[in-house]
């Protein structure tokens, strides 16, 4: 059987944020800066709480069948929520999106790299 890759979004906003709480968040904003976000295992974070009270993690996880992206998708999800909460972050609106890259429709480069692959097998 082979591998599937799950990417797995989490969104939500903060909620109730005490001064305190925002200003740590405002001091760490260079971490979780949505240009530097990625699809990690352990999961990252990205806000721009100067602008708006939304946040978004991104976790990379894997399974052997189509199924297992739901396991994926909760193991996500209570890893943000366990995050928030062991920091005292009130939050709102929780929601998630996984996709199953396997299922995924390659990109032009990707479909641009299959066709040369095809020819030359068949040449």
């Amino acid at each position: 059987m082979t591998t599937r890759t799950f990417r797995i979004t989490v969104r939500g906003a903060f909620d109730g944020l005490t001064p305190d709480q925002r200003s740590e968040l405002l001091a760490h904003a260079a971490d979780h800066d949505a240009l530097h976000a990625a699809f990690t295992p352990q999961g990252h974070l990205s806000y721009d709480i100067a602008a708006r009270t939304a946040f978004t993690f991104r976790f990379l996880d894997s399974g052997e069948a189509e199924e297992d992206i739901l396991e994926a998708t909760e193991r996500a999800e209570a890893t943000a929520q366990t995050w928030l909460t062991q920091r005292g972050y009130g939050h709102k609106h929780l929601r998630s999106n996984a996709e199953d890259l396997s299922q995924a429709p390659l990109g032009k480069r990707q479909r641009r790299e299959a066709a040369r692959k095809a020819a030359d097998r068949s040449g």
